[in-house]
């Protein structure tokens, strides 16, 4: 039998995005991203926050800025800034202008009520003060809902790259964030 999951119905207002803090449990993120990746689980796709262990979540944020959302005291979303060049792995992601975001998931529970959009809004934000042109991201090209998603935000396609440790291609897609980029792209 197909059930369909229910959504608690929140105001993304209500949502707190600030800095990942040393007191947060990396225990909790981790549980988190295995929760929000279990759809795409579901469809085969080896992602490593599918699987990821606590180690590894505090590696992988160790490269970056992580970010959460919190709704109540509760860890609900999380999302991974990561300056240009530090993931690499194919052209775009090599250019200095480049910023790439990452490890992003929202508790299933919590999922729409807008709390994703908004986190990847606040990313936009973060890293256009940081001074990138784009911001950047990836996924399975298999996983079509994501990239609909993304394209609704204003990413677009830019190469599609393998990654060593998935078993998918991904779809690399990135988003202008500079009033000076927009000019020279026309």
């Amino acid at each position: 039998m197909n059930e369909k999951r229910k959504h608690r119905t929140i105001s993304p207002d209500d949502v707190v995005i600030r800095p990942l803090k040393d007191s947060d449990s990396l225990e909790e993120v981790t549980d988190l991203l295995h929760r929000g990746y279990k759809r795409l689980a579901d469809m085969g796709l080896h992602y490593l926050a599918t699987y990821q262990d606590v180690p590894t979540t505090r590696r992988r944020i160790s490269h970056g800025d992580c970010f959460v959302a919190v709704y109540h005291g509760k860890i609900i979303g999380t999302l991974t800034y990561f300056p240009p060049d530090v993931i690499g792995g194919s052209p775009w992601l090599k250019r200095d202008d480049v910023a790439d975001m990452g490890q992003f998931a929202v508790d299933p529970d919590f999922q729409g009520n807008g709390i994703g959009g908004r986190m990847i809004a606040f990313m936009e934000t973060y890293a256009r003060n940081l001074g990138c042109a784009e911001l950047s991201l990836d996924t399975a090209e298999t996983a079509e809902h994501l990239i609909r998603w993304y394209e609704k935000l204003g990413y677009r396609f830019i190469e599609y790259v393998k990654w060593d440790i998935t078993n998918y291609r991904s779809v690399v897609m990135s988003k202008t964030l500079t009033a000076a980029s927009d000019a020279a792209r026309r």
